[in-house]
């Protein structure tokens, strides 16, 4: 394969090539939701030197440009460039009113032959013509945009070699994990002043292996937080990042919903100053599995926080014998039953830890016995009336027959504790879950 040719351009050299969008090329898709978020980051990073939006693969066809990815960015550039002469035109200073003047006759010349991006390039750009519109988005910001975002752009002259580059690319450079999205931007949000910090916090989520924190937000944070809301949690992806960003308290408006959060990140840094002069044992915070999220510092604080939540589960798992006796049958019977290995087993097994830690974050330990009895006869009746279990089974059924919610609710452990659950008729032979559900009378 010849060498690509690698260009970083702003957003306003990029928009000024010749570009074509081949016919081979999916549709634009783009929804609402990434709209939100690019102009979520638009607004955040418009202080930064630089902003990098991504990266573009070209191939170099008879003096013009065709993009093999990138596609789906790049229209969306082009439509804020055609909104905003649309919406603020005669408020732009006249230099660079022309400038987007320039870039919107570079859009002209695209065509599309699918109906699909016509009408999502539609609708989407009604929606950018609202949002250029606000306020805020000034004449600084769209400055921002044009010079200071930029694209790390590849071109290629032969097009199969353009796809093969493209392939190795995302085969070869492991793709981003939300998680690894989420620690780019919350170390971008640490508090100017706690540069002491931010080595010590961040420390503490390295010593994580990646696959342990993917794990830790794909099949807890993520799954308990949705469910929390009544909402499907089946799988964790990048546009799903914005669940796990909140507010700055260090910076940007300062609403009186975050009032509350600042009491308290400001008392426990107060304390554990105090703490420190008295070569004491510092205080954590009182991180909660569905507060708002805090930005920066206390984002690491809190991923760290529940890593040991989860590790704190197993040992309990393991060695369950500070628990009542039906307790530690149950966790037992878990740890050693013969289907345990199965997919819809393990699903069902996620179900169960998801409850309990969500149960421990509310009311810790107390009557924590009798919680995991009441999680295991709600999680584990999937396993035993139903021949298959699929992730479906358990998110449906998470939702439907919403335990998390009930926590939520509760006040005290027995609101939690008192809530009704049906019993079984038809099982499948299952003896170990079985026998433990005839003993707790939820056996017909």
């Amino acid at each position: 394969m010849s060498r690509p040719q690698l260009n970083v351009y702003s957003v306003e050299q990029l928009l000024s090539l010749k570009l074509t969008i081949p016919p081979y090329q999916r549709p634009y898709k783009w929804t609402g939701q990434h709209l939100g978020q690019l102009f979520e980051d638009l607004a955040s990073f418009e202080d930064a030197e630089a902003y990098r939006l991504g990266t573009v693969v070209f191939h170099r066809n008879e003096g013009r440009l065709e993009i093999v990815d990138g596609q789906q960015r790049t229209l969306t550039l082009l439509l804020i460039v055609r909104a905003l002469l649309a919406e603020r035109r005669d408020l732009l200073k006249p230099e660079l009113r022309d400038r987007l003047v320039a870039l919107d006759a570079r859009a002209t010349e695209l065509k599309f032959s699918s109906q699909i991006s016509i009408t999502n390039l539609q609708r989407n750009y009604q929606a950018i013509r609202r949002l250029v519109s606000a306020e805020d988005f000034s004449e600084t910001r769209i400055e921002f945009l044009l010079s200071r975002c930029q694209v790390v752009c590849f071109a290629l002259d032969d097009i199969s070699e353009a796809f093969q580059f493209f392939d190795s690319q995302n085969a070869r450079g492991r793709d981003l994990e939300p998680h690894d999205l989420l620690k780019a931007y919350h170390l971008r949000e640490f508090a100017p002043g706690e540069a002491a910090h931010k080595a010590m916090v961040v420390a503490g989520w390295e010593n994580h292996e990646s696959e342990q924190l993917a794990r830790l937000f794909e099949n807890y944070l993520y799954r308990i937080r949705r469910w929390a809301d009544g909402a499907s949690a089946r799988y964790f992806g990048k546009e799903d990042v914005g669940l796990f960003k909140g507010v700055n308290l260090s910076s940007g408006p300062q609403y009186p919903a975050a009032v509350q959060l600042r009491m308290t990140h400001d008392w426990v840094d107060l304390q554990n100053r105090m703490l420190e002069q008295a070569g004491a044992n510092p205080v954590a915070f009182p991180f909660h599995l569905d507060q708002t999220i805090i930005n920066g510092r206390r984002f690491f604080e809190m991923a760290v926080h529940y890593q040991r939540q989860v590790t704190g589960l197993r040992q309990l798992k393991s060695l369950p014998a500070s628990l009542e006796q039906r307790a530690c049958a149950i966790l037992q019977t878990l740890g050693s039953y013969k289907g345990r290995g199965r997919t819809g087993d393990r699903y069902v097994q996620g179900l169960f830890d998801c409850l309990l830690i969500y149960y421990i974050d509310t009311f810790g330990r107390e009557e924590l016995s009798r919680a995991i009895e009441k999680a295991f006869i709600w999680a584990y009746r999937l396993r035993l009336e139903r021949h298959a279990v699929h992730l479906a089974t358990v998110d449906n059924h998470a939702r439907e027959s919403n335990l998390f919610r009930v926590i939520q609710r509760a006040s005290r452990p027995q609101e939690f504790l008192a809530y009704p659950l049906p019993t079984v008729t038809s099982v499948r032979n299952e003896p170990e879950l079985l026998a433990l559900f005839k003993e707790m009378k939820f056996h017909a």
